[in-house]
């Protein structure tokens, strides 16, 4: 199966293309999105997912907003601009590239105010080119980096789905493992369903089996298990929002998991680009995690409701694993070590 582009932009239609992960892996669907409250509602939904894949989608949506206002005062253009922005940002509250991707278009369109709305038109598509292009260029560095703590055979486990599908291309957890397969490493993968969601399931190991990869699915709850009979060597996560401290924010359970790669002596790396790093948080406990609709627990993936009506449901979306469990954060620009507060200010 050829798989397409996660994120792509149109611009002949005016439309926002996005497979919609929510149909995966039973069917490919391209979405062709135009209206804004389309683009925010794949957000919302998870249609479009994964914090670079949001970044670049919002990006692209930005543009194709600009691209649909008709006046030509910078004071009017503007206030619509930022009236879409806001707009976009309110999808979902934790993926800090959501909002980095919103304000360098924002930047984008302030630096040029004083030249023809045309003219802001196209440097804002220019904009979210480049910001396509930066997505492949930053997840393949991660990639390089990431595969210097590996070596050939090794089992790694993942969590959640941080490849092809969060990205425009590689993604940032899983890169390390295309590059080494690219180059003929063997590795053995061990990816966790991720509940309630099941982006494990239904994602990372559609796309590692699409490629070839030997991969094994498992439960959420076997990760001791897998970890102590000693088929884990590293585990690889992304993350949608890393603290100054280096307290980093995943999908709901990266945290358990790292403390079990704590117990077990295995090293416990993050991998998120430059633009995830939220120097304005000071740690974890300021991120604000999102929760989502209770039906995802009880009502999802089933044919019959599985939970008693009534019953009180906690579904958060996010948990942050603490700076003192990560071994180490893989970025672009090389691997950052404790203590993290230094080096992510130096970098």
């Amino acid at each position: 199966m050829t798989v397409p582009e996660t994120v792509a932009l149109d611009d002949e239609t005016g439309a926002l293309v996005i497979i919609d992960q929510t149909k995966l892996p039973g069917e490919m669907k391209l979405l062709r999105l135009t209206k804004q409250e389309d683009i925010w509602r794949a957000i919302y939904t998870l249609q479009v997912r994964g914090a670079p894949a949001i970044g670049v989608a919002a990006a692209i949506g930005l543009y194709l907003a600009a691209k649909e206002i008709k006046c030509d005062d910078f004071g009017e253009f503007y206030a619509r601009f930022k009236s879409a922005k806001d707009y976009l940002a309110s999808a979902r509250p934790t993926a800090v590239n959501l909002f980095w991707a919103l304000d360098r278009m924002d930047g984008a369109a302030l630096e040029n105010a004083h030249k023809p709305i045309a003219e802001i038109k196209t440097l804002l598509r220019a904009e979210a080119a480049a910001i396509i292009e930066e997505d492949i260029s930053v997840c393949k560095s991660i990639g390089e980096h990431g595969l210097g703590l590996i070596k050939d055979g090794q089992g790694i486990l993942t969590y959640c789905n941080a490849g092809r599908f969060a990205a425009v291309k590689y993604g940032t957890a899983l890169a390390p493992i295309y590059l080494g397969h690219e180059r003929g490493y063997n590795f053995k993968i061990y990816t966790c369903e991720t509940r309630p969601l099941l982006q494990g399931a239904r994602l990372t190991a559609f796309e590692l089996c699409e490629k070839g990869i030997d991969t094994t699915l498992i439960c959420d709850n076997m990760v001791s298990q897998i970890m102590k009979s000693g088929r884990v060597q590293a585990v690889f996560t992304g993350c949608d929002r890393v603290a100054a401290n280096g307290d980093a924010c995943n999908k709901i359970g990266t945290s358990g998991v790292a403390v079990l790669a704590k117990h077990y002596g295995i090293p416990f790396y993050v991998c998120a680009p430059v633009s995830t790093i939220d120097k304005a948080t000071p740690n974890g406990d300021a991120i604000t995690i999102e929760e989502r609709p209770g039906e995802e627990v009880t009502d999802m993936w089933y044919k019959n409701r599985m939970a008693p009506e009534g019953v009180k449901i906690y579904n958060s979306a996010f948990d942050v694993t603490c700076h003192e469990l990560i071994t180490a954060i893989v970025t672009e620009r090389g691997v950052l070590y404790p203590p993290y507060s230094d080096s992510i200010r130096i970098l």
